[in-house]
């Protein structure tokens, strides 16, 4: 099974001042790059796809459209590779509704771990995930695929990690059941550092077709 090794790292642009509110607020004008990682992502094993899953899964498709009704998101996928510096790029920073997915690994819905990233703001205002920490156990969200099929999935758990102790096999790993994490950064914001402290991850697994 193939790991992604390193750590989730930011890429933003310098920030301007702080915008008015509490003390020890993050700017919300920072650009958050969500996801980094080494060319050796997760992807199905050949056994994995040769094997009859003992749990619901799809046939790979292309996302296309990410729909969660409990804080308003309805937005259209961009693909995401891995860049020269080894991380993975982030989706456009100029466009507050768009998330990316890691194109050359899983498809949501697919066997194994599908990965999805979002900024949180952009240098005018919040973005698409910028509400992304109130989600709970149990809640659903959907993502509609090129082929016509929705694939609904269920959040098992809402965490997030200080980026110096980021847990790579628990959020990377492949696993034996289609799964998605959900990505942004999260924690409050490093000026120095020119970065969130942490990153905001949503663990959540393929709904069984009813």
């Amino acid at each position: 099974m193939a790991v992604l090794a390193l750590t989730l790292v930011a890429t933003i642009a310098t920030p301007p001042a702080p915008a008015p509110g509490k003390a020890g607020d993050p700017p919300r004008s920072a650009v958050p790059a969500p996801v980094a990682g080494p060319s050796d992502v997760p992807k199905p094993s050949k056994e994995a796809k040769a094997a009859k899953p003992s749990h619901p899964a799809l046939p790979r498709s292309a996302p296309t459209r990410l729909v969660i009704p409990q804080i308003g998101v309805d937005a259209p996928f961009t693909d995401l590779a891995i860049g020269s510096s080894g991380a993975l790029d982030a989706p456009p920073a100029d466009d507050v509704n768009l998330v990316g997915w890691f194109a050359a690994g899983v498809s949501p819905g697919e066997l194994g771990t599908s990965i999805i990233a979002g900024h949180v703001d952009t240098l005018t205002s919040p973005a698409v995930f910028a509400e992304l920490s109130e989600l709970k156990k149990g809640h659903r969200f959907h993502v509609r695929r090129k082929d016509g099929t929705t694939a609904t999935f269920v959040v098992d758990s809402v965490q997030s990690f200080h980026k110096d102790g980021f847990p790579d096999k628990r959020v990377y790993a492949d696993t034996p059941d289609a799964q998605v994490r959900l990505i942004t950064c999260s924690g409050s914001y490093d000026r120095k550092a020119k970065d969130y402290t942490e990153n905001l991850v949503v663990f959540a697994h393929l709904d069984a077709p009813k």
